[in-house]
């Protein structure tokens, strides 16, 4: 028996991690058709990974953060402003195209669903006020309450300390950092299974048909998504890079999304997003900084979904939305959402606040919300797919570009 079992699964286990992963989806669509019972008593293996994913990601974030900042030396490259650049970039044209693709198809929504629980962000002032409190939390409880604001904070405080310490300390704080990153490697072997447990879980509790009713609005939010990582993102690359983009487009889907999509946390995907930097070998002193801080910031998913969903409430209401300022109003609620990445629904809970805007009571802004949570199936896996991988994708844009501007020009021949 043990045998035949070797022998089953020995091609599988020669396979690479992405075939692997696409294996465990088609097992975990096929459970959760053929048996829903048991596909959700295996949702165990799915908790259990993307557990291990959410309590590695702080220490991995703090250590390998503080270990680049502290080994970094005055005249190495580092390309941090250029990726923070194509963040805002890309977050601005994620914005424009959600805006762009609700006047061009706008939606009605049925608002006679009750109120959900939350609280919404009250605005840009008391968004930014929180930013600030959670950036000086005790570094201890940021570790243990997941905070990357707080993280990023200490691990880029202790860094830059620690720069000039002794070779002794760096050789340490280095040896930890490997020691980190190799529990990441072992955990993300796992990621087959856990993926499997994910997907049979999940269409065996929820299934597609509580989306239908609202098909219309899910599939804007997600075709304008589709938009962004399919057409302007490689538009953006290209802008950086003069490179075909699409070759890299595909390995960072490939490599970041579908892991993103099942797990549907930023945070859990740092470190497969950090073991896909190092396969694409990028600058370690970039990436350990801007990975981190992309799962914080980068928003382009929640700038679709906040923009999509309250200009669709206003659409309901009778609400005369300008282009201009339905784009101004929308891009200010989605870059405020990196003061709630870590909030379960974050971009969701922005909503209220985007459509006070408008003029949108509370009231009718959390029916939009509870909307928002029916959808949330796809559109938060979407949306967390599209961020996480926009966080690699252009991380490298900046990182190539900035090499193929420091290699050198060929000298050319003359002849005598």
């Amino acid at each position: 028996m043990t045998s035949t079992l070797n022998a089953l699964f020995r091609p599988v286990m020669r396979l690479g991690l992405i075939p692997q992963i696409a294996i465990g989806i088609v097992c975990g669509i096929l459970l959760a058709t053929l048996s829903p019972d048991v596909a959700r008593s295996i949702s165990l293996l799915g908790q259990l990974f993307v557990s291990a994913l959410k309590a590695v990601a702080p220490i991995l974030v703090f250590v390998l953060v503080a270990a680049a900042i502290a080994g970094h030396r005055q005249g190495q490259p580092t390309h941090i402003r250029g990726v923070l650049l194509l963040y805002v970039i890309g977050t601005l044209v994620a914005a424009l195209v959600a805006v762009v693709a609700s006047f061009a198809f706008p939606t009605e929504l049925t608002l006679d669903m009750p109120e959900v629980s939350g609280n919404p962000p009250g605005g840009i002032i008391e968004i930014l006020r929180n930013l600030l409190l959670n950036a000086v939390t005790n570094p201890v409880t940021a570790l243990m309450e997941a905070n990357f604001i707080a993280i990023l904070a200490w691990a880029i405080g202790l860094g830059l300390m620690l720069r000039h310490a002794g070779e002794t300390t760096r050789g340490v704080l280095n040896d930890l950092s490997a020691a980190v990153a190799g529990i990441v490697r072992v955990v993300i072997r796992f990621a087959p299974l856990g993926i499997f447990g994910l997907v049979a879980n999940t269409l065996a509790e929820a299934g597609l048909g509580a989306l239908l009713e609202y098909g219309r609005l899910l599939s804007i939010i997600v075709g304008c998504m589709l938009f962004v990582a399919l057409v302007t993102n490689p538009l953006i690359v290209y802008w950086q890079t003069r490179q075909n983009p699409y070759p890299l487009v595909f390995t960072c889907l490939r490599g970041s999304a579908i892991t993103a999509f099942f797990t549907r946390s930023s945070a859990a995907n740092i470190p497969v997003n950090m073991e896909l930097c190092k396969r694409l070998e990028l600058d370690p002193d970039t990436y350990a900084v801007s990975i981190p801080l992309g799962a914080t910031i980068n928003m382009a998913g929640a700038a679709v979904t906040i923009s999509v969903i309250t200009l669709a409430a206003a659409n309901t209401l009778g609400i005369a939305v300008d282009f201009p300022t339905a784009l101004l109003l929308c891009v200010v609620s989605a870059l405020a959402a990196c003061g709630v990445s870590g909030v379960a629904g974050g971009s969701l809970l922005l909503i209220p606040m985007a459509a006070s805007l408008f003029g949108i009571s509370t009231e009718v802004a959390m029916q939009v919300v509870a909307i928002g949570f029916v959808i949330s199936v796809v559109q938060d896996s979407t949306e967390t797919a599209l961020n996480s991988s926009t966080d690699v994708l252009f991380t490298a844009a900046a990182c190539r570009a900035a090499e193929s501007r420091r290699a050198p020009v060929p000298a050319t021949e003359t002849k005598g």
